[in-house]
């Protein structure tokens, strides 16, 4: 109580109070005792939440390494099958994969430019002007390749010593040229056409150029038919692996998936000049004519084909034909008359009979080494007559199954009656006019798939009528085929 009464005291004074600074010691001891325990306890938390962030960033990346490595392994085995593939059976020796990589990149560089056209002349083109433009677009494009495709195998033979700069400048020029359409389809200029027509006759040259070097190439191991089945395959993966990159570019608009398509035709054009030295070599080699096919009209430096090879390229001519005819009629019809349900997704509809196409020529691809066993005379007269009846039948029955059947069936006639072409071309052509024969058969399977093209284009969009009449055609052509098959091949 003196303590009490202290306090109120004015003059009273702590320091000199033993009680009350004993108790304020005291306090002060459990202030510093609670204080200390506070900051240890929050050092502790700290430190579990550092440790605990640590452990969890680590076991992160430990997380994202893995998946690193996973997937950088499986993008290294997947790139060493198929490596593994393109280099079997003495390819890698031969230089044959070279050949092989480099038609992946040019079906992947072609793959995105037909979307990024596909976008932009059919499906973005108001409706009523649509098909005035597409028509410009296809006779410009069409037209002039019709004269220049004779051009093109004379052309080589001429320069027969420079096939690798002919091939890298097929690939340089649609590098260009879609740069070029890149900047053409934001404008919507008028360059747009001829730089398209370039691209194309472009890429139908490589067709001609990489044709007459197949045989330079062939190892041992392997024949025509099995190379070309297995560059044709290569072409498949290449495009099925570059679509949805471009159609994902193309989504930012579709100058992007031609800069991609320029990317692509750039490491053609060096893989193209990589290409092996004996592909500019003609020693030993004789030139053939068209106009010599079959022994008629032959001359003492121009050698004949066989009458075999000529009843093959007489079968390719009606597949391509129908191939040609079913690609621009179909992008017309399936765009201005879809099925009922597709009116507001056109682009699906011609995506889906497309991809049935793409599926029958893998499927085709696959079949090839049936030929073995087989007579490619047989085959492709069977494939000839199995695209004339579907044809038929889609004529007649006009319905979405049919239409996605007869896309299935042209895609695995083609596949197949080319390997046939190739068999029977390995087969009866001597070695020393081969190459000569495969470059022209080439340029006139290019040059019917034209003439088709311009049938379609022609047409009405009447279903049954354009589809009616395109199987009138095959129909004569495989009957005049059946006729003539039997001509001796000699005049």
């Amino acid at each position: 109580m003196a303590h009490e009464d202290a306090k109120g005291d004015p003059e009273w004074d702590p320091a000199w109070d033993p009680e009350w600074d004993a108790r304020a010691s005291r306090g002060a001891s459990r202030t510093r005792a609670f204080a200390g325990a506070t900051a240890r306890g929050t050092r502790r938390a700290a430190g579990a939440s550092v440790r605990g962030a640590r452990r969890t960033a680590g076991a992160s990346a430990r997380g994202a390494r893995r998946a690193g490595r996973a997937t950088g392994r499986a993008a290294g085995f997947t790139f060493r099958q198929a490596r593994r593939a393109s280099h079997a059976e003495g390819a890698g020796d031969s230089g044959l994969s070279r050949l092989i990589e480099l038609h992946a990149f040019n079906a992947a560089g072609d793959a995105a430019v037909a979307i990024s056209l596909a976008g932009t002349l059919f499906f973005q083109v108001p409706t009523g002007e649509a098909r005035d433009q597409i028509a410009l677009f296809l006779a410009l494009t069409m037209l002039p390749f019709a004269i220049v495709a004779p051009l093109v195998g004379p052309l080589l033979d001429r320069f027969g010593h420079g096939r690798r700069w002919a091939i890298g400048a097929t690939m340089a020029l649609r590098a260009f040229l879609c740069w070029v359409l890149a900047g053409a389809v934001l404008t919507d200029s008028l360059v747009l056409f001829p730089a398209a027509l370039g691209v194309l006759v472009a890429s139908k040259a490589y067709g001609v150029t990489r044709a007459a070097a197949v045989p330079r190439l062939l190892p041992r191991r392997l024949n025509l038919v099995k190379a070309n089945s297995r560059i044709s395959l290569a072409g498949v993966v290449g495009g099925a692996l570059s679509a949805p990159v471009a159609v994902l570019a193309s989504t930012a608009g579709p100058q992007w998936s031609l800069r991609y398509a320029f990317l692509l035709f750039v490491v053609g054009t060096i893989l193209a000049i990589l290409l092996p030295g004996r592909v500019d070599s003609s020693q030993g080699e004789e030139a053939v004519s068209l106009s010599t096919m079959g022994g008629a009209g032959g001359s003492k430096r121009r050698a004949y084909v066989p009458a075999t090879v000529v009843f093959g390229l007489r079968s390719n001519a009606g597949l391509r034909l129908l191939s040609g005819f079913l690609t621009m009629f179909m992008a017309f019809l399936l765009r201005e008359v879809p099925f009922p349900g597709w009116e507001e997704r056109p682009e699906l509809l011609l995506g889906l009979v497309i991809g049935a196409a793409g599926l029958g020529s893998t499927v085709g691809i696959a079949l090839g080494s049936l030929l073995r066993s087989v007579n490619p005379q047989v085959t492709v007269l069977a494939m000839l007559l199995l695209d004339a009846a579907v044809a038929v039948v889609v004529a007649i029955f006009y319905t979405l199954p049919t239409a996605v059947l007869l896309g299935l069936t042209a895609g695995l006639a083609q596949s197949l009656g080319k390997l046939s072409l190739d068999a029977l071309i390995q087969r009866d052509v001597p070695e020393r006019t081969r190459t000569s024969a495969f470059a022209r058969s080439e340029t006139l399977l290019q040059l019917s798939w034209v003439v088709g093209g311009f049938i379609g284009i022609a047409m009405p969009l009447v279903p049954r009528l354009g589809l009616g009449v395109a199987a009138a055609i095959l129909v004569a052509w495989s009957t005049v085929v059946l006729l003539t098959r039997r001509r001796p091949s000699r005049g």
